[in-house]
């Protein structure tokens, strides 16, 4: 039987994150390809993660800088390996390679870490975000890691711009997959909730992922006291896990501003708000919760790193606005517009429709991923800068690895 090994960082909680639900999705293509799946961290499961030995996924924990990844991996020769972010290919990638160097090793990005750590760091110092400094250590790791692969998959379209214009990275390196989704059937779009049925706002994600707690603090200083002025009866319920006691001590009823803490289930809480708020200041990849809110036809307010990537050439599901009075006059006009508000509703399922489709992209994945197989050897042979970095990686960590190995076994 096929076997595909993925490298974790941490286990995936497709109900906390949207990373989760897409390391998900991508187990899922290969499971409809009749692959044996082995997921392997360094971590240990939470109370969220996905229990994979239920879905007959087999689960091993892996010690950093420990021999004891070799004798696994030899055992398990598996055909495919995914490291699930780059963190994951710098620690055990050189291992695979010399231990199993037939395996076709991928690489899921996620999004693009350096990126949105240039573009955090713009922000702290007030630089428009359009003019990030990109050229990083941060930056130097991830591109390593990437040339490094056989194949990278790349959430977002402006990603894939950005690696093969600004870093030339060559195009059989990339692979555009975005988040993968069922088609939203006419009787599922009928039994959602109407305009009339809806009340308040909501915007949901992860605490633990910046971004995330820098919209929300955004929000309760600059935006809502002004939205709240003019919607008095407004509420804006905010959901998502891990909250610190600096996010969970905005609530105030009175203010309207409720954190609501983390929620099992996005879809029930997201058809009953109005519009959802996500004015995200930095940020990359794709945002989850804005393909929620198309999926469960919520309209959204976002910026325009909200909404990179999302709609195309498609008109996006809801108003895009960067600057405090925008975001709040469009918020307003879209909470209180039913016509407006119905437009960008039907926008959303345009996208959903035709960007984000499981079925439009499933049968090319595996074709690509069976390509590779199949012409491997030449496909590395083209990529000889990742041959070149292999090698002194694979040196430089391989004995730095081995110094640590044998330093513990001292102590």
């Amino acid at each position: 039987m096929k076997s595909l090994l993925i490298i974790g960082i941490t286990f995936p909680e497709p109900t906390t994150t949207a990373a989760g639900g897409r390391i998900m999705q991508i187990i899922q293509l290969f499971e409809e390809e009749g692959f044996e799946i082995t997921f392997a961290s360094t971590a240990l499961p939470s109370e969220r993660s996905v229990k994979f030995e239920e879905i007959g996924i087999r689960v091993e924990n892996i010690v950093l800088n420990s021999s004891s990844f070799d004798t696994f991996i030899l055992k398990l020769k598996p055909d495919i390996v995914l490291f699930d972010r780059y963190n994951s290919e710098e620690q055990f990638g050189w291992r695979v390679a010399d231990h199993c160097p037939k395996a076709v090793r991928i690489l899921d990005t996620e999004d693009l870490h350096f990126l949105r750590k240039a573009r955090q760091k713009a922000v702290k110092e007030n630089i428009p975000v359009a003019k990030a400094h990109l050229f990083t250590e941060a930056a130097k790791r991830e591109l390593a890691s990437i040339l490094r692969s056989d194949i990278s998959l790349i959430i977002s379209e402006a990603e894939m711009e950005l690696l093969r214009t600004i870093f030339v990275i060559p195009k059989d390196l990339l692979y555009y997959l975005p988040f993968l989704v069922e088609a939203l059937s006419k009787e599922k779009i009928g039994t959602l909730p109407k305009y009339e049925e809806r009340d308040h706002f909501i915007t949901i994600g992860n605490f633990l992922h910046t971004p995330n707690t820098d919209s929300v603090m955004f929000l309760k200083k600059d935006i809502w006291p002004r939205i709240k002025d003019r919607l008095p009866e407004a509420e804006l319920h905010i959901y998502g896990a891990y909250a610190p006691k600096h996010i969970t001590d905005l609530h105030n009823e009175a203010d309207g501003f409720m954190i609501r803490g983390w929620t099992r289930d996005v879809s029930e809480v997201m058809e009953k708000a109005r519009v959802c708020l996500a004015p995200l200041r930095f940020g990359a990849g794709l945002k989850g919760k804005l393909l929620d809110a198309m999926l469960n036809g919520t309209p959204s307010i976002t910026t325009s790193i909200g909404s990179e990537g999302m709609q195309g050439e498609f008109p996006f599901a809801g108003m895009i606005e960067d600057e405090i009075d925008g975001i709040v006059n469009a918020t307003v006009l879209l909470y209180s517009e039913k016509e407006l508000w119905l437009e960008a509703q039907q926008n959303g399922f345009k996208i959903v429709e035709n960007r984000f489709q499981k079925d439009s992209f499933s049968m090319a994945f595996t074709q690509k991923i069976k390509q590779l197989q199949q012409n491997l050897t030449s496909h590395r042979i083209q990529n000889f800068i990742g041959q070149i970095l292999q090698h002194q990686s694979l040196q430089a960590t391989k004995y730095k690895s081995k110094w640590i190995e044998e330093k513990s076994r001292k102590m």
